[in-house]
């Protein structure tokens, strides 16, 4: 009888330090996933004083650049100049924010990963940035340029006499290039995601139907609806994506022919 006391009157502390146990590394966790974020914060806010010190010069040189340099833009309210500023200021902090971004999530997962993994995450930092602008430049030279002239075509088919406003210029490029610089990201984002097994080339493949389909909507909804423009945008993203199982498949050989040593090791 006694015996049986003490197990019932043990079973709720024990249940209790258990789930002491288990919630201490989840808040843990959380305190650490918030002191990444407000890490990142501080970079974009720095990123953004650095914005406003250069938004000129920026939007001098896209000025000189076509089709701009053939455009009279107009102000339609008091604070467009200012908003101008502050979409330059937000890009460029953008850009910056980019490769800390991807390290505090490296460092963030950093913990789970054995040396190896972390040595083999660390290197795809750099890339981060390259990769984006790479996507900046193929959405400015390429895509911008596609839907800005078609909507220009179909205005002047309809007869209407233009008046651009700064904001809507520049609203309307950054809408474009900032999506698709993003989505050039996802090479290395797919790479990360397979060093350390959350992802594989094989899950990749079966999802390619998917993964085709999300391509060619997003071709379809930042480029004027018309089959070549669609189609332009749609194959790089598309290639896009096959190069991210590539690159994927590449890091997956890797990781069982590690794997098969040191289970070879093991039997030895």
């Amino acid at each position: 009888m006694g015996t049986s006391q003490r197990e019932a009157s043990e079973e709720p502390f024990d249940r209790k330090r258990i789930q002491e146990e288990g919630l201490m590394p989840l808040l843990e966790h959380l305190g650490e996933l918030r002191k990444r974020i407000i890490y990142m914060l501080i970079i974009i806010v720095i990123g953004m004083v650095i914005g406003l010190v250069v938004a000129d010069p920026a939007y001098t040189f896209l000025m000189k650049q076509e089709p701009a340099n053939g455009l009279s833009l107009h102000a339609f309210s008091m604070w467009d100049g200012i908003g101008m500023y502050m979409k330059f200021a937000l890009v460029i902090a953008l850009i910056l924010a980019i490769p800390f971004t991807a390290y505090q999530l490296w460092a963030f997962v950093k913990p789970a990963l054995k040396k190896n993994e972390q040595r083999a995450t660390l290197k795809y930092i750099p890339f981060a940035l390259f990769m984006f602008l790479l996507g900046l430049a193929f959405s400015y030279f390429v895509v911008f340029p596609l839907a800005f002239h078609f909507t220009r075509t179909v205005s002047a088919n309809l007869n209407l006499e233009e008046t651009i406003g700064i904001t809507q210029y520049f609203s309307f490029m950054f809408s474009i290039l900032i999506p698709i610089s993003l989505l050039f990201e996802l090479p290395l984002v797919i790479m990360f995601l397979t060093a350390i097994r959350v992802l594989n080339p094989i899950r990749l493949r079966k999802l390619r139907r998917l993964a085709y389909f999300i391509m060619i909507f997003i071709g379809v909804v930042v480029t004027p609806p018309d089959f070549i423009s669609d189609i332009l945008v749609a194959i790089p993203l598309i290639l896009l994506y096959e190069f991210s199982v590539f690159l994927s498949a590449m890091v997956y050989k890797k990781q069982l022919a590690k794997d098969k040593q040191w289970e070879d090791d093991q039997e030895d």
